[in-house]
């Protein structure tokens, strides 16, 4: 349809800054654990990892992956709080992305 791009090059003098954080946030919240989870965060103030793992029907394991895939896009924050970890909505990135996602939908 568009052809391919011959080159990185021309690909990198396209793809903004916002059109990488806009793909990266929607990577982390591909699955639907995820989605549940930062629901949830959206409607408190933070949640501990053990009750997360109460109410969800998946191994303690994935529920750690889940958890570091949605950390490591910057949506959320853990702080250790021993022996458990607390997650919270990293607010600032959590805007960003609501907005990012936004503006992508309305054009």
């Amino acid at each position: 349809m568009f052809g391919k791009l011959r080159t990185s090059i021309k690909v990198e003098k396209i793809i903004t800054d916002d059109q990488i954080r806009l793909a990266r946030f929607a990577k982390a919240m591909s699955h639907p654990v995820r989605i549940y989870v930062l629901h949830l965060l959206s409607s408190q103030s933070c949640c501990y990892s053990g009750d997360l793992s109460d109410v969800l029907p998946i191994a303690k394991s994935t529920l750690s992956q889940h958890l570091r895939e949605l950390k490591d896009a910057g949506l959320i924050q853990g702080e250790i709080e021993s022996p458990k970890i607390k997650y919270c909505l990293n607010n600032e990135n959590w805007e960003i992305a609501q907005s990012l996602f936004s503006n992508f939908i309305k054009t």
